[in-house]
This record gives C-alpha cells, sequence and structure tokens, in this order.
C-alpha cells in the first residue's frame, strides 16, 4: 500500500487524491484511516470526507476538482464597499493628465491601509488595496513634470478641501455639481490624431503630411461640463472664439438639455473650474454672464475655482476629456460632424453617457462689462479664499 500511494499521489488532482486515498483505508478495514493518513502525510479528515463521498451512492461529478461555489472568495465579496471607501480615500490626492485615462494617487499603499481600518474597521492587507487600485484603474507611474513654476499657492490645498467638502454637501442635498472648462482646440481636416487605432494590417489610415489649420475648416472648441452627480458629460463645440459668453453659453445649454430634467427640484448650482481661460475668476464677463444666467434659470449659482496651476485636479479633465481623447484616437476630426459622432459616443465602464452639441454662434473678442454694470451685478463673496469662491443670485 505505501508503494502504491507513492507512486498514484503525483500522478492526481486533489479530488482524485481524496478518492483514491479513501478507497485504500476501505480496503485496508478497521484502523485504515489512520494507517493511510500516516503513510500519504494527508490527515484523517480529508480521507474520511472522501470515505463520505464514496460510500453516498451519488454520482460523483468527475468534471469538478472542487463543489461549486468552493475556494477563497474574492475579498470584494466579504467587502462590497471596499472600493467605494478606498475611493474616498485617494480621491482628493488623484490626479492625471488629461490625454490619460490612467489616474495615480500621492498615497502610499500602507497609508490607505491605516485610514481603511481607522475610518471604516475595514481590516485588509496592503498587498489587497493595491490589487484593489488596479482595478479601479489605478498604476505606479514615472516622474512627469506636473509642478508648476514657482512656489504652489500657500492656500492650495485648504481650497481642495473647501471644494471637496462644498460639493459632498450639493450631492447629498440632491443639488447638481458640475466641472467645466474648455478641452483643447482641434483642426477640422485630415490630420494626423495621436493615438492608434485597429486597421487590417498593412492599411494605416492615409493623413495629410502637414498639420497647417485649413481656412474654410477652421478649428473647434469644445466646452465641457460634467456632472458629478450622475457620471453624465455635456459638450458644446464652438466654431468661434472660447469667451467668457461662449462658456456660460455652454452652461445655459447643458441646463436646458440635460440639467433642469435631471435636477427638477434644484435650488442652487455649483460649478468648480479653473483659475484662468474663458472661465477665470478675474474675468468680468463671466460673471456678468452668469448673473443673468441665474437670474434666467431661476438658481442660485457658487463658483469654485481651483487655485493657479492646478488644473489637473478638475474633475472634467479625467473624467471626461481623457475618454473623449482615447474614444477618437487614431481618428482624423475630418469635419465638426465627425467630432460631434466621436465625442457623443464616448462611453465607459462606469457608465458615463456624454450630449454633444454645435454652436454656431460668433463671439465676439474683448466684450467689456464697464463698472457700473458690474458694480451691481448680485454677486456674494464667500470666505475664507473670496477671490476664488463666490455665488450669484437672483436679483
Amino acid at each position: 500500500m505505501e508503494n502504491r500511494i507513492a507512486a498514484m499521489m503525483p500522478l492526481l488532482n486533489e479530488k482524485q487524491r481524496r478518492l483514491f486515498l479513501a478507497s485504500e483505508a476501505k480496503a485496508y478495514g478497521w484502523g485504515g484511516v489512520s494507517e493511510v493518513s500516516r503513510l500519504s502525510g494527508v490527515s484523517r479528515t480529508t480521507i474520511r470526507t472522501g470515505l463520505i463521498e464514496l460510500e453516498g451512492g451519488e454520482a460523483i461529478d468527475v468534471s469538478r476538482v472542487r463543489k461549486t461555489g468552493g475556494g477563497r472568495h474574492c475579498v470584494e465579496d466579504n467587502i462590497p464597499n471596499l472600493q467605494e471607501k478606498i475611493h474616498e480615500i485617494v480621491d482628493a490626492s488623484t490626479y492625471g493628465t488629461p490625454e490619460k485615462v490612467l489616474s495615480w494617487t500621492t498615497e502610499s499603499l500602507r497609508k490607505i491601509q491605516g485610514t481603511l481600518l481607522k475610518e471604516y474597521r475595514i481590516k485588509v492587507s496592503f498587498k489587497t488595496v493595491g490589487t484593489v487600485l488596479e482595478d479601479m484603474g489605478y498604476s505606479k507611474q514615472t516622474n512627469q513634470k506636473m509642478l508648476q513654476v514657482g512656489e504652489a499657492h500657500p492656500d492650495r490645498n485648504a481650497q481642495f478641501e473647501f471644494i471637496n467638502n462644498k460639493a459632498k454637501q450639493f450631492i447629498e442635498a440632491g443639488e447638481p455639481v458640475v466641472s467645466v472648462d474648455t478641452k483643447k482646440k482641434e483642426n477640422l481636416g485630415n490630420f494626423k490624431n495621436n493615438g492608434a487605432e485597429y486597421r487590417r494590417s498593412k492599411d494605416p489610415r492615409k493623413v495629410l503630411d502637414h498639420d497647417f489649420p485649413i481656412a474654410e475648416l477652421g478649428k473647434i472648441a469644445p466646452y465641457g461640463v460634467y456632472n458629478l452627480n450622475h457620471n453624465t458629460g455635456f459638450v458644446n463645440i464652438g466654431i468661434s472664439h472660447d469667451t467668457a459668453e461662449f462658456a456660460v453659453e455652454s452652461l445655459s445649454r447643458w441646463w436646458e438639455t440635460l440639467g433642469k430634467h435631471t435636477f427638477q427640484k434644484a435650488k442652487k448650482l455649483l460649478i468648480t473650474c479653473d483659475c484662468g481661460g474663458s472661465n477665470g475668476n478675474r474675468l468680468r464677463l463671466w460673471k456678468h454672464q452668469l448673473a443673468q444666467l441665474a437670474e434666467r434659470i431661476g438658481l442660485e449659482i457658487h463658483v469654485s475655482h481651483f487655485p493657479p496651476g492646478t488644473s489637473k485636479w478638475n474633475k472634467i479633465e479625467h473624467k471626461l476629456f481623457c475618454f473623449i481623447s482615447k474614444n477618437w484616437q487614431g481618428k482624423p476630426l475630418i469635419d465638426i460632424k465627425t467630432a460631434v459622432n466621436l465625442i457623443g459616443s464616448t462611453t465607459t465602464t462606469t457608465g458615463l453617457k456624454v450630449i454633444c452639441q454645435t454652436d454656431s454662434t460668433q463671439y465676439e473678442l474683448s466684450k467689456k462689462v464697464t463698472d457700473e454694470q458690474f458694480n451691481v451685478l448680485p454677486i456674494i463673496k464667500i470666505a475664507p479664499f473670496e477671490s476664488w469662491n463666490y455665488m450669484l443670485i437672483k436679483k
């Protein structure tokens, strides 16, 4: 028996070994379980389980080694909200370039592990945290040129916390929160678009050998509005100048197309945006147009700007724009219809949906707001960072 066990054990899988040893113990008679256990090194419990299977009288499924549901369960099955909690911890420290889908965090795995245990009473290993982060789209990255020139603003992190807390309050109250910005301008025409697409072997798409704009086709300026409440995007494609008037018109179109139907009981709206561009915190025209929008749609409009040099933390960059770039990579933007179709067809596994429209209005450059017009605007500054946070109310 000892020779048979030594010869057969390496050739059998887990289930076959259990049944083989059980049959040897049964043939040995009284004391067979202990003797087979001594010779094979397999526990008596395993051998007894095999005996039960042999004597059960039921057909043995030889196609499976273990019963259905056997083996160690995935950690997410035991802790269903694990991804959600890890996301909450790393969300404020997450950043990425607008053109990349992957994100990364400055938090260490052990620090996240400690926060999970301290704040949520969730006990997992730091290796499990790393696995979950990879499943969520995070990865280790090399150094990137992300640091602004000169000293970071001393109130930068405090403003991040202010925006984060205010956005949470609005979302919990069912009020809309949007992140806005203009994606970089794109030339229309049969130009090379960065990235690659699947085509038949040795049949690359032919494009022009230069990138000079074609006057009759021009450029497009996609202004995006990303809704944090429901993971939806709206893009207004302008063919004119990227002005504050264009930015607020894009917000107005978002409200008429999506906002007022989704948030029928809304009383206020929070807009998060950069400090520069067409929605800069120093632009009088931006605030003048927002005041008119607040009066027209009947909402109290709150605005919070990200500090200078921190536009990469703006949600729209890595929740909407990067996926649009991925969707149209390798595909020339032949005309505005192609751009609209590619933006509108952008989706993600997390349920992102995007609506895209064309704005053919010609917006005037250097439009001025006089002191008299600006001084009567219903603007209320919000402490402690009044240049970055304010609201516009109905008169």
